[in-house]
Order: structure tokens, then sequence, then C-alpha cells
């Protein structure tokens, strides 16, 4: 579909439709491995605060808007498609379980370079293996992260900070909130596998600000 089909909704819009993603945190349940998702040296745990991170880096002009393609994290080898993800019961649906290596971008927010805060979320794990985002925990702060984009260019997005966060205390305002400022989240599971409710205990987060861009 063209771009033009997809456009990004403004700060205050998103707004509203971030503080509806509070089931977000659940949102990735089934079968996978288990045990505990490892953790690398700049994940921070965060535990019922609403104040995001503060910023690192100095707010870039947005990037027209246009649908993400591909994202690619060279410094833990993920290299990975995206396709558009809507909601389902209320929370973010992720890309199906036959597909683990697939990130998904919620077409419902801002295009990854445009105004405001991208989500891209992934599977940490199936019943199978390690799926897109296993290694996403081991992103450390000034990592890079691009964004292939429809029209040709790469959102270029540096690393401000990793957090793993608490599912009972995910605040939708801490992970979405970016105002105008072009922002990236990309989310999966982490913390502990519990079999018995066949979840895991937290969010790996990672944000990231954007900071440049190129032509494919």
């Amino acid at each position: 579909m063209p771009d033009e089909e997809h456009p990004s909704v403004n700060g205050r819009t998103w707004a509203a439709v971030a503080a509806g993603l509070v089931l977000f945190a659940a949102w990735l349940l089934g079968d996978p491995v288990g045990g505990a998702v490892p953790a690398g040296p700049g994940v921070q745990p965060v535990a019922g605060t609403a104040e995001r991170p503060p910023p690192v880096y100095a707010a870039h002009l947005p990037l027209p808007v246009s649908k993400p393609l591909r994202v690619d994290i060279a410094s833990i080898g993920l290299h990975a498609g995206i396709v558009e993800r809507g909601l389902a019961n209320g929370a973010v649906d992720p890309p199906p379980y036959d597909t683990p290596d697939v990130a998904g971008w919620f077409r419902g927010g801002p295009a990854p370079g445009a105004a405001g805060a991208a989500l891209l979320v992934g599977h940490v794990d199936t019943a199978t293996g390690p799926a897109v985002f296993y290694g996403l925990s081991s992103v450390t702060p000034g990592a890079e992260v691009e964004v292939e984009r429809a029209d040709g260019s790469v959102a270029e997005f540096t690393v401000e900070g990793v957090e793993v966060v608490d599912k009972d205390h995910f605040s939708a305002a801490r992970v979405y909130g970016a105002g105008t400022r072009p922002e990236l989240r990309l989310i999966t599971c982490g913390g502990t596998y519990d079999r018995e409710r066949r979840a895991y205990s937290a969010n790996v987060v990672v944000f990231a600000a954007l900071t440049g861009s190129h032509k494919k």
C-alpha cells in the first residue's frame, strides 16, 4: 500500500492511543523456551515510575512519514524485516509465532523517523528457540539502530537507554511518551519465565532517538 495510507498520528492522538496500551506488557504469552533472558551490562531495572528517561541527544528534525521495512542493529547482529501490526484485545498484536524472525511495527503510532515514539515489537523466543529480539537486552547505550523505510531512506537512531520493566509496573506514559521528538522503542519480553502462568515477568525496552538519516 502507498505510504499515504498510513499517516503518522499527531502527538496528542498518539498519547491517547498509548494510554490505552497498558495491556501491552502481557502480549507475549504462549510456550517459549523459558528460563531467564540474558541481560547486558547497560540494562537498568525499573519499577514504579512514570518518568521517562532523560534525553541524551538533541532533538532531530522529524523525517517525512514512511512505513518501515527493515531494522538493523549491527552491534548484536540483528537484521530483520518489519511487518505492520495493529491491536488485538487492547494490546499490540505481535508477529505470528510461525514468523519469529520478523519484528512488528505498530501502525497505529508514528512511523520510525517521524515525530513521536515509533514502536517495534518482537518475540524473545518461541518453543523452538530464540526469536528476533532475543539479543535485545544486550544492546548498550550508544549503539546504532537503522530502520530502512519505504521512501528509500534509512532512519538512524542512537540508543539512549535499555531497561527491564516489571510487567506489574509497566507505565505506558514512561515507555511511549516522546512528544514530537522523533524516537524509537524496541520492546520484547524479559526477566524470568513463569511456566505456570506461561508468561515472562518483565519487558525489555530499548529507548533510542533519531540522530540522522541517509539514502539507502
